[in-house]
């Protein structure tokens, strides 16, 4: 009997011996994928750009809570002959609506009050809530008819970041760190911001897995910038550490998580390490970005009265175009408040004057410094509103609810075609007449763009290939410059 059980240790140490230094391997190549770089080799047969790219870099301007597409891009002047009128069954078809109506006895139709005119040579629609960026309308590309699946909040803006209304999917941002690695060793590939402004303050939160990497690698997370004047936490040094003294830590404490690393073989510790790193580069890198005092006068001005008021939109807007500019591959501001279930022409007033010129600033600054061309900017949220009234109908007053048949995202640079109004919705702006545009074919033309084929930026996790657009999605060609 010891000498059995002395074969069976012998044979279970070579064993774990096998397993530890085929661990080693796998770790150590994970800390090596980590490094920055231009590319990332996810898969030897397929490592992107899979073709010449016209964009770099995405800036992702999400408007959460749905903008009502009739009172600023759709317009329907055949409505206000409808005033009040039923919204006829034939148009309704009998589909999904949220229980927040499915209630009401009647849906009237509630024709937009504000006005709209073309502009541009392009000719497009723009109501007058967004003068600024009518003032632009040649630049932008305006995608009348994007259709989702979902029709409440959570389930909407998870299925526009991340591909699914499943919670747990790796977010936009960390798919396109992940098959394009970051062009800035000194700060994140991908970073993440939040404003409120005007809004209602009790609309629905926004949550970090929205910008997480769900099962991609931890380090093509999204990191959340802070308004006020510690935009990211913990990163400068405590009260008497000095930096030298903060670099030997670093340098010991990777040292023990390479040791423990090479044991486990856990990517995660190649995450951690990795990540302390860009952490101290990012000591110094942080200081100069959030620094404005060397902006021009008349860019700073171009923004609007909120551009000096940190975490605001508008600051957010000019810190996007700075982050581009050292080369962050996807950075997206979330502006909460566009769920306007009553009182909607006074509360999209608001927002409207939060966001038109600071969002119209972006685009003409980083046209005027050569970096619009290669800088996809997206402008749109979950879904879009309903012509027909929620709640009480008054001349002047009305609200709406999701609708997610029709609505509008537009996007300029990067090469799409600026001046193209793209789709048809019919005159009740509730169905799409001509040319839809799933989110997954959204998110398939956004990669191409980005000179990926989003059928090939493939992740194995649980014996599966997932990818963003999942099982779907088609590259919207006429869209394309």
């Amino acid at each position: 009997m010891p000498a059995l059980r002395g074969t069976v240790e012998s044979a279970d140490l070579s064993r774990r011996d096998f397993l530890r230094r085929g661990s080693s391997t796998l770790g150590i190549a994970a800390l090596a994928s980590l490094a920055p770089r231009a590319g990332c080799a996810f898969d030897g047969r397929h490592e992107p750009p899979h073709f010449t790219p016209r964009a770099k870099r995405i800036i992702y301007l999400f408007q959460s809570g749905g903008p009502s597409q009739m009172d600023l891009f759709d317009y329907k002047p055949t409505m206000r002959e409808q005033f009040d009128k039923d919204l006829p069954d034939s148009v309704r078809m009998g589909q999904r609506i949220t229980t927040m109506t499915s209630g009401q006895s009647r849906f009237p139709i509630a024709p937009s009050i504000f006005q709209f005119q073309q502009h541009g040579e392009s000719g497009a629609w723009v109501s007058e809530l967004l003068p600024h960026t009518a003032a632009i309308a040649d630049q932008i590309c305006f995608v009348k008819t994007v259709v989702t699946d979902a029709i409440n909040h959570d389930p909407a803006v998870t299925f526009f970041q991340t591909g699914s209304q499943i919670a747990g999917r790796p977010s936009m941002g960390a798919w396109a760190s992940y098959g394009l690695g970051s062009e800035n060793a000194d700060l994140p590939a991908y970073v993440a911001m939040t404003s409120l402004g005007s809004g209602n303050k009790n609309d629905q939160p926004l949550y970090d897995r929205l910008w997480g990497s769900g099962f991609l690698p931890t380090t093509h997370q999204g990191v959340k910038f802070r308004g006020g004047e510690d935009p990211v936490l913990y990163l400068n040094n405590p009260p008497g550490v000095a930096t030298n003294v903060k670099r030997k830590m670093l340098d010991d404490l990777a040292e023990l998580n390479r040791r423990r690393l090479a044991v486990v073989g856990d990517p995660e510790i190649a995450t951690r390490i990795a990540q302390y790193e860009m952490a101290f580069r990012m000591q110094t890198s942080i200081p100069d970005l959030t620094d404005f005092s060397r902006e021009p006068m008349h860019v700073l001005d171009s923004y609007g009265p909120n551009v000096r008021q940190p975490g605001s939109y508008a600051a957010n807007c000019l810190l996007a175009r700075r982050l581009c500019e050292r080369g962050v591959r996807f950075v997206q501001l979330f502006h909460r408040g566009w769920d306007q279930h009553g009182n909607l022409p006074g509360q999209i007033r608001g927002q409207c004057a939060d966001t038109d010129q600071p969002t119209a600033a972006l685009i003409t600054d980083l046209r005027r410094r050569g970096l619009l061309e290669e800088t996809l900017v997206v402008w749109g949220g979950e879904f879009g509103r309903t012509i027909y009234c929620q709640g009480g109908l008054t001349a002047t007053n009305y609200g709406r609810d999701h609708h997610p048949r029709c609505f509008t995202v537009w996007m300029a640079g990067g090469g799409v075609r600026a001046g193209l109004s793209w789709g048809t919705t019919d005159e009740f702006c509730y169905n799409v007449v001509e040319h839809p545009v799933p989110v997954h074919d959204l998110h398939a033309t956004m990669l191409h763009l980005l000179g990926i084929d989003h059928r090939r930026l493939t992740f194995r996790f649980q014996g599966r290939d997932h990818r963003l657009t999942d099982a779907h999605g088609n590259v919207v060609m006429p869209l394309l410059a």
